[in-house]
């Protein structure tokens, strides 16, 4: 039997809020899990409808490799829970992992919501309760202050975990607005940034009306950085205003410090990563009297659609008769992003809760008895599912730290 007065809150009801609470009851611990939108984890739903990319098992030794600036109370989560114990974890509940060829870890139904029913059975089996549309409005030492459909609750826990996300996709319940709350009791919070964002572009209207929402394919992508040079082979999207998804997600992180440190972000594309610009150049003198560029570009190079039109676009139609120097432009065309997406747009976002406030075990240094965990606390990460293992881990470990901070106030 539970003891009622060891009940503890967990406010956030996302992957890190729900491991925290796993955690917590595994160790015999009630849990109240507290919501603000009307049904659970409705991020964690989302991004599995196009495949739940949940870990990645090419982890470097060196996880600074992936997570910029890792704090060392990351470095230990992410090493205590990496990989191997994700996958292991889905198949405790009955879920199968497949690994793709890139190491990226998928359930073997692809979605996120046949895992997600399985993990709330057994967390209800293990008297986690679910108290939806439950919105934190007040934090104090009297306890929590919730907003509900039955109007104010307030809710006095032995130890509380909060989870509540970061600032974008506000309409599935991430909406940063616990930020506030969090100033008002002292703890210093980054700024929100967006992490594996779109990037603004001002297209012709040319382009936005014939390509907008096309992908970019068998592409190459370098970014110039302080440590070298960048590259990736994904596909992208063009967009009505701007380039999102695949190869700009990856790239993100690098191109949004160029943004805010006020340097010019630009993107140099190879539209035929399988030729060599000799090869082109090659081609390209072969053109015959009259022939139009186009249609030499067609009929030599398969330069067609989207990519030709990326070529109008970005590039100088001076050297357009010039094979040597329209070899350089296909092979190095540059893209100058004119600025980030909408921070709502993000799929995640950095900032939040500043490392040096909470403790090797996730705990608030100013609130006793208070853990963090997730997306709320200032660290980034890329997608290829680095972002969720982090969510996952540091759960784990803020559950843990609450498990150890009740056990030795009992002592």
């Amino acid at each position: 039997m539970i003891d009622p007065s060891n009940r503890v809150a967990v406010i956030g009801a996302g992957p890190a809020g729900l491991m925290a609470a796993e955690i917590l009851s595994s160790h015999g611990y009630g849990v109240d899990i507290y919501d603000a939108m009307p049904s659970v984890a409705r991020k964690f739903l989302m991004a599995g409808k196009s495949g739940l990319n949940i870990t990645n098992t090419h982890f470097p030794n060196d996880v600074g490799d992936i997570y910029p600036r890792p704090a060392a109370p990351l470095r230990s989560a992410l090493a205590a829970f990496p990989s191997h114990s994700v996958e292991n974890w889905m198949q405790d509940l009955g879920v199968q992992p497949v690994t793709g060829s890139t190491g990226r870890v998928f359930p073997q139904q692809m979605k996120a919501s046949p895992l997600l029913r399985a993990w709330l059975r057994r967390l209800q089996e293990n008297d986690v309760r679910l108290h939806v549309r439950h919105r934190l409005r007040l934090w104090n030492e009297a306890g929590l202050q919730f907003d509900t459909p039955d109007g104010q609750k307030a809710v006095r826990p032995a130890a509380c975990v909060f989870a509540m996300g970061g600032s974008s996709w506000a309409r599935l319940g991430c909406d940063g607005q616990w930020a506030e709350i969090f100033r008002e009791a002292g703890i210093e919070l980054a700024p929100f940034l967006p992490s594996n964002c779109g990037f603004r572009m001002s297209w012709s209207d040319h382009l936005k009306a014939e390509f907008a929402g096309q992908p970019v394919k068998n592409v190459q992508l370098t970014v110039e950085t302080k440590r070298g040079i960048q590259h990736t082979s994904e596909e992208f999207v063009v967009t009505a205003d701007g380039v999102e998804s695949g190869a700009i997600y990856t790239l993100s992180l690098t191109l949004r410090d160029k943004i805010v440190s006020g340097e010019t972000a630009t993107i140099w594309l190879d539209l035929l990563p399988d030729l060599d610009g000799g090869e082109i150049e090659r081609r390209l003198q072969a053109r015959k009297g009259k022939q139009s560029i186009s249609n030499h570009l067609r009929r030599t190079l398969n330069l067609t659609g989207i990519k030709r039109a990326l070529l109008n676009e970005l590039g100088d139609r001076t050297v357009f008769d010039d094979p040597k120097a329209l070899a350089q432009q296909i092979k190095s065309l540059p893209l100058t992003l004119a600025g980030m997406a909408p921070l709502d747009q993000a799929i995640s976002t950095a900032g939040g809760v500043a490392w040096h406030e909470l403790t090797e075990d996730f705990m608030l240094c100013k609130k006793p008895g208070a853990f963090c965990a997730g997306e709320m606390i200032g660290w980034d990460a890329p997608t290829g599912g680095y972002l969720l293992t982090a969510c996952f881990a540091t759960g784990r470990a803020a559950g843990l730290g609450a498990v150890r901070w009740l056990e030795n106030r009992s002592v």
